[in-house]
């Protein structure tokens, strides 16, 4: 699909600095992003954020061209960096709505963007972001990019693809083994910045010690299958060693997009 924001470089790590006080108040989960232009694609649009002391991270992958896509999938990360930067301990409810205002603010800067300059019509983002407070976490969800939980051996994919091939599949027109390998398989029919309207998922549940959630873009799950992902995620390794051994993997088997990988460890 070839949607998102960053440099041109193969690789790329960031990590927010934790804002103080605050981490100390949230639940403890430990963070890893990752991010790789993989081998067909001179360009990353992918972006990605962690930050442990606001508690939160998130995988954009972003539309509409080299230069729109990066553009895209930064106003995603700035935006939701801008509403929660500086927040105090918060509920359920303060979690969802902040998580809400990320993605609002993100599509009207997209779209605002996009009336000033009219080159990067179709300009737009896929996009997951998790929000963790005490006990639970909320997740946002638009396009195909996927939050998946790893918890006691079992892989779930929390999300569903916003995409042609998920409403085939949906409708029983074809297999999810015929969808990976199907021509239409990039095409979305959601995503930030497309609307004023913005379609989004959203979804909570509790945290437990040992939880492990995965975010990442289709660059990931295009190539792996769920069974590989699985294995990688139960390896007794560190998160920056499972997320470079999804990322070889995913190179290794054609790496035809952007690949990120975002991990988060409830402790």
């Amino acid at each position: 699909m070839g949607l998102v924001s960053g440099r041109s470089s193969s690789r790329k790590t960031f990590h927010d600095n934790p804002s103080p006080g605050i981490g100390k108040i949230m639940p403890e989960v430990a963070f890893f992003g990752q991010t790789d232009v993989g081998i067909r694609r001179k360009n990353n649009e992918d972006t990605f954020v962690v930050s442990p002391g606001l508690c939160f991270c998130l995988a954009a992958d972003g539309m509409g061209g080299a230069a729109a896509g990066e553009l895209a999938s930064r106003f995603f990360a700035d935006s939701a960096r801008d509403i929660f930067s500086g927040t105090v301990p918060r509920t359920e409810k303060q979690t969802f709505d902040l998580v809400q205002k990320a993605f609002s603010l993100a599509n009207r800067r997209i779209l605002e963007h996009v009336k000033a300059n009219a080159q990067h019509q179709g300009m737009g983002c896929t996009a997951e972001l998790v929000a963790f407070f005490d006990g639970g976490f909320v997740l946002g969800h638009i396009g195909d990019s996927r939050t998946y939980r790893l918890r006691d051996g079992h892989l779930k994919q929390l999300t569903q693809d916003h995409s042609f091939v998920q409403c085939q599949i949906d409708q029983g027109l074809i297999t999810p083994e015929e969808a990976r390998n199907h021509h239409l398989r990039n095409v979305i029919l959601r995503a930030v910045g497309v609307t004023e309207n913005l379609p989004l998922d959203l979804l909570s549940g509790r945290i437990f010690p040992g939880d492990l959630f995965l975010l990442c873009s289709d660059g990931l799950t295009d190539m792996l299958d769920d069974e590989t992902i699985r294995d990688i995620l139960l390896s007794a390794v560190s998160l920056a060693e499972k997320s470079d051994e999804l990322i070889r993997l995913a190179n290794a088997a054609g790496g035809k997009d952007n690949i990120t990988v975002v991990l988060s460890e409830v402790l």
